[in-house]
This record gives structure tokens, C-alpha cells and sequence, in this order.
């Protein structure tokens, strides 16, 4: 997002550029109104990021929520290997909004390992873990916690000694 404001600025510092040493070369009857020009185009980009930046942090009325920084990544252990993201990802949203789900599969043979990771708004991961842990599902005991940070870039299991 932050990305997107600094572009958005930048094509109107080019425009208010461009009018200012433009326009009078163009036409010198239009040397006063360069400056003008040039600080309504910048005024004009000061108000469209502000109002965008006010918009971005509310959710709309329909029930679409507008993607916020703000997310929890929740561990989920003995999943039932049948289990796929679809089914995972139905059960959490009954919580809040989900936004990611990844299932950890084995390398060698592709096959789920029984645990994953769903990334939710903070207030949807506190009511899941609370709702769902130590309860069963589809046959199987879940465990919910919140995930713990990566430790190493590679995904190894080993213990290094």
C-alpha cells in the first residue's frame, strides 16, 4: 500500500513538473498560470492520498472485508490427512476472515503431513483457537496455537546437533 501512495505521488510531482516548465514555453501567456498549475495538481495528490489512506483502514458494508495489515498465523496440528485447504479454510471462517491456508505436505512423497497454517485477522485466530482447540474434527483431536515464527530459511525438521 505504501508502495502505491509513493507512485501516486510521484506521477503527480511529475505533472505538477510538467506544468510548471512546460506551460510558459509553450505559451508565455500562460507563464502566471504555471504555478498555479503546478500547486493544484500537487494540493489535488495531497487530498486523493489522504482520502485513500482514511478508506483503506474501514470495511465495507457488504461484508467484503478490505484486506488490513493486521493478520495471525495459527498452527493446526493433527489434522486429519483427508483433510484438504478447502475444508481447513470453511471450518475458520466461521471465526473471521481467512486469508491464507497451506496444508504441510512430505516432500518425498507428497502425501499431508496432518498440520498447517491459517492466516486470519487477529480477532477471528484468538475466537478460532479458543472454539476449535482441544475439539474434534472429523474423527481427529485438533491442536490450535499460534504459530511460531520461522527460525531457519530452510524447512527442516531435523534438529541440528
Amino acid at each position: 500500500m505504501k508502495s502505491t501512495k509513493l507512485g501516486s505521488f510521484l506521477i503527480a510531482l511529475v505533472l505538477a513538473g510538467v506544468g510548471f516548465f512546460i506551460l510558459p514555453v509553450l505559451n508565455a501567456d500562460y507563464a502566471m498560470a504555471a504555478p498555479f498549475l503546478a500547486i493544484g495538481i500537487l494540493i489535488g495528490a495531497g487530498v486523493v492520498l489522504l482520502v485513500s489512506g482514511a478508506s483503506s483502514t474501514t470495511r465495507t458494508t457488504n461484508s467484503i472485508p478490505v484486506q488490513s495489515d493486521e493478520r495471525q498465523t495459527l498452527y493446526v496440528g493433527n489434522l486429519p490427512y483427508r483433510a484438504n485447504e478447502a475444508i481447513v479454510r470453511e471450518l475458520f471462517e466461521k471465526y473471521g476472515s481467512v486469508y491464507s491456508v497451506r496444508l504441510v505436505k512430505d516432500k518425498q512423497t507428497g502425501r499431508r503431513r496432518g498440520f498447517g497454517f491459517v492466516t486470519m485477522d487477529p480477532d477471528g485466530a484468538q475466537d478460532a483457537m479458543g472454539k476449535l482447540n482441544d475439539n474434534e474434527f472429523q474423527e481427529r483431536i485438533l491442536k490450535v496455537r499460534e504459530a511460531k515464527e520461522k527460525t531457519s530459511p530452510d524447512n527442516s525438521s531435523h534438529a541440528v546437533e
